[in-house]
């Protein structure tokens, strides 16, 4: 399922290459909360039904999205720079002109894994990411690789 269908490659450099399916699978046993960026209140969105699977996996979601209060029974945040605790991993359900700008958000803050989902393609982003030491997942759906690979928080 694509979600968006601009991509961004700006960059002459190598495409992103994600990590194996091993590799994916221990980082989605090894992370508990997860900040999804684009947090639809609306049971219609794929971002909502993503979000929701994982919680069901016992996940705990944090909203990010402006002018919304709670999402999936979480309180939201209008902006990554205001959660009042950093998240294992963010998700991003966000059209790629935006990535950018989430990227340096998560360099600030110190977030240490960035998933982009599926559509969700900014090799120029991904890069910058990679360089301040980010694992990155790009254009994949989390929700998807963990009921495919099995994997829930430990």
């Amino acid at each position: 399922m694509v979600y968006y269908n601009r991509t961004f490659n700006t960059d002459s450099a190598m495409p992103h290459t994600n990590p194996g399916p091993e590799e994916i699978f221990r980082l989605l046993c090894s992370i508990r909360t997860i900040a999804v960026v684009g947090l639809s209140p609306n049971p219609a969105r794929p971002s909502f039904r993503v979000a929701q699977g994982l919680q069901g996996k016992g996940y705990r979601i944090i909203p990010v999205r402006p002018l919304v209060d709670e999402v999936l029974g979480e309180k939201a945040y209008p902006d990554l720079e205001s959660l009042t605790e950093l998240p294992d991993i963010v998700d991003v359900f966000r059209s790629p002109e935006h990535v950018p700008a989430i990227v340096e958000s998560c360099i600030k803050l110190g977030v240490r894994n960035l998933w982009l989902q599926d559509g969700v393609v900014h090799e120029e982003a991904a890069l910058r990411a990679r360089q301040a030491g980010i694992n990155v997942i790009m254009n994949r759906c989390m929700w998807r690789d963990a009921v495919q690979s099995g994997a829930h928080p430990q």
